[in-house]
């Protein structure tokens, strides 16, 4: 066992990760590359699937060129809900893929509303209607671009979410796993199935779409590419937030852990039956092992880290995120600024695809540092909502297990802890997204036997505790909910 490693291929929405990491969990290589965004239009986000794919090859042939290991499984995690279209005979993509975030399907969404659908959609899928989701997205590219559709009805165009699209490329097969099929708004989360009904619904034909196989398990091989050698088995396939529970081993009922990525997601596993959120949450599938299905509640903060970067890229009042905690800590607070980064609208519990992003509260004493504490409190703020809307639909998390590029914050762990008040976990290995989809591949190809083998992959790093009292607490989810009203409705 000591011998086996996995190689893990996460490919998240700024960049793409690859890491090689042996049977304790210990991270042997890795390597790196930027995935470029494309804004077309405003609200519009594209990114293209062939520099994906090649960023993908180039990592991973980076890695075991260097460690001269072979892998015993590859496990691919990957955002989540974004499309791509391709043509089955040639490979090449038909179209930018259309990113998670990208709102042009919003009137589509509208329009569905009016016509009384979402009731429909959300008892079979788990989810609100949302532009977030894959479904209206695969329907505008179908309606959008007719000869899209024609190679549709052909059989000769494949769609898929970006899990699909390497799988693809690095096996010939096309498949999905049930989390990312769960997030398409297509699959029915009772069955585990593509969903007749809703496929009619959205005019999207089901023999483009791929098949949907379980979360750990080997769905294919590899073909030679550069580096990487043909026969490797793909044992995991698995969305980037399920990834996250995963690798934060939160396998039992009632865990939750947040991932502070581009945005910030935070999931509570609720155990092998699905649980319907009164407030605004999604229920989703975790993850499916042998034929076992474990469900989750999910809320989503659109934007979290792409703050710090818009700080950075679109303020320039940073040069980098890493001086965010030090400027934060030179103020005692945000001077009264409220910071509500709603860039493309707001997630749970609002889902407001119409609200825009404000800085409030500004005086002539304001400086960037309160500016930037600000945008840190927003995004502890936002992961609060979510909370909240946990404790009152299921169970309270006994504490939050965090993850992601920001859990390296000081200063945010702090904050989020004193809002939520309870202790605030960060791992040893905070690449948890990578680690669970190498904990699911090394299930699936029987490095790890079993959850009980894989609790020793995760360690304890730092224990944040609030300490803040209620009082506290409750006035500071005043002001910001004061905050997200005057940004919410914005047009």
């Amino acid at each position: 066992m000591a011998m086996s490693t996995i190689l893990a291929i996460d490919q998240g929405t700024s960049g793409t990760t690859v890491i090689l990491f042996d049977a304790n969990g210990r991270i042997l290589d890795r390597a790196y590359r930027e995935v470029r965004q494309y804004y077309p239009e405003s609200g519009w986000v594209e990114h293209d699937a062939q520099d994906i794919l090649i960023g993908v090859i180039e990592a991973a042939s980076e890695v075991l060129r260097r460690t001269g290991l072979v892998p015993d499984a590859i496990g691919i995690t990957n955002q989540r809900e974004t499309v791509v279209v391709w043509d089955k005979s040639t490979g090449n993509p038909l179209h930018k893929a259309i990113v998670w975030q990208c709102r042009r399907t919003a009137r589509d969404c509208d329009l569905l509303r009016a016509q009384g659908k979402e009731p429909t959609i959300r008892a079979k899928t788990g989810l609100v209607l949302d532009p977030y989701f894959s479904a209206t997205k695969i329907a505008w590219l179908l309606r959008e671009e007719p000869e899209l559709a024609l190679l549709a009805e052909r059989g000769e165009l494949l769609v898929g979410t970006i899990d699909s699209w390497l799988a693809w490329n690095l096996t010939g097969n096309h498949v999905t796993d049930c989390s990312n099929a769960a997030r398409t708004m297509l699959l029915n989360i009772h069955t585990l199935s593509w969903d007749p009904d809703l496929l009619r619904m959205f005019a999207i034909p089901a023999q483009i779409l791929p098949k949907v196989v379980d979360t750990a398990g080997i769905c294919g091989y590899t073909k030679q590419l550069d580096a990487i050698p043909a026969g490797i088995p793909v044992a995991a396939l698995v969305g980037d937030q399920q990834a996250a529970l995963f690798g934060q081993a939160c396998f039992d009922r009632g865990m939750a852990k947040c991932t502070y990525g581009t945005g910030a997601f935070l999931l509570l596993n609720t155990g092998e039956k699905p649980v319907f959120s009164n407030k605004g949450l999604l229920t989703t599938v975790a993850w499916r092992i042998n034929g076992k299905t474990v469900y989750c509640l999910e809320g989503s903060v659109f934007v979290a880290g792409a703050a710090v970067q818009w700080l950075r890229d679109g303020l320039g009042i940073i040069a980098s995120a890493g001086e965010t905690a030090a400027l934060a800590a030179s103020v005692q607070d945000t001077g009264g600024v409220k910071f509500v980064p709603a860039f493309v609208g707001l997630g749970t519990p609002y889902w407001d695809a119409s609200a825009r992003g404000l800085i409030g509260g500004i005086t002539r004493g304001t400086t960037r540092a309160h500016i930037v504490r600000a945008c840190l409190e927003a995004i502890a703020q936002q992961s609060q909502d979510v909370l909240e809307c946990m404790a009152q639909d299921a169970v309270p998390p006994r504490l939050l297990r965090v993850d992601g590029g920001a859990a390296a914050n000081p200063v945010l762990l702090q904050m989020q802890a004193d809002l939520s008040g309870i202790e605030v976990h960060r791992p040893m290995i905070t690449e948890t997204t990578a680690l669970g989809a190498a904990m699911l591949a090394g299930m699936g190809v029987k490095v790890w036997r079993d959850l009980a083998e894989l609790q020793a992959v995760w360690q304890c790093d730092t224990v944040v505790e609030p300490s803040w009292d209620g009082q506290q607490r409750a006035a500071a989810r005043e002001q910001w909910r004061k905050a997200v009203d005057r940004a919410r409705h914005w047009f």
